[in-house]
């Protein structure tokens, strides 16, 4: 969780450098150029503040989202952020092992599924033993809770 927290704080850190420092000095460019309503640099760079500043905006959010995640009300006995998670896929006859995590950390080539997604979404506060059915582009997918690891088994 806290890499996450910081790769949100760099990616801020280096938005607000290019709106205070880089941004300002292309626009003040721009504008020595001569006639605004048909300057293409100035209306790139005004463009690229306004994207620069509704980015800043969206990942302070999301940061003090994450902020506000109660680690102790996360569950020990079922699946939750931070769980390792073991399903035999009952149509495919096959084990899948999914860890999940917050969106930002997602990877399904290294098995990481953020709770938000379907498949989280699914096995999030099931137990092993439970049957779940996940929602896919394919149809409907039955699995089965065979192994859970929480965070707090992982921390202790």
């Amino acid at each position: 969780m806290q890499d996450v927290k910081k790769k949100l704080q760099d990616e801020i850190a280096q938005l607000e450098y290019e709106m205070r420092n880089e941004l300002p000095k292309e626009i003040l460019r721009a504008r020595e150029l001569g006639d605004l309503s048909e300057n293409a640099e100035y209306h790139a760079a005004k463009e690229r503040q306004g994207f620069v500043n509704a980015r800043i905006g969206q990942l302070k959010k999301r940061l003090g989202e994450l902020s506000m995640i109660d680690m102790s009300r996360i569950p020990r006995d079922r699946a939750g952020l931070g769980s390792t998670v073991v399903v035999l896929d009952l149509q495919k006859d096959e084990e899948v092992t999914y860890h999940l995590c917050t969106s930002e950390e997602a990877d399904i080539t290294k098995g990481l599924i953020s709770t938000s997604s379907p498949i989280g979404r699914g096995l999030l506060n099931k137990k092993v033993g439970d049957e779940v059915k996940i929602p896919s582009p394919g149809g409907i997918r039955d699995m089965e809770i065979l192994k859970l690891k929480t965070m707090h088994d992982a921390a202790e």
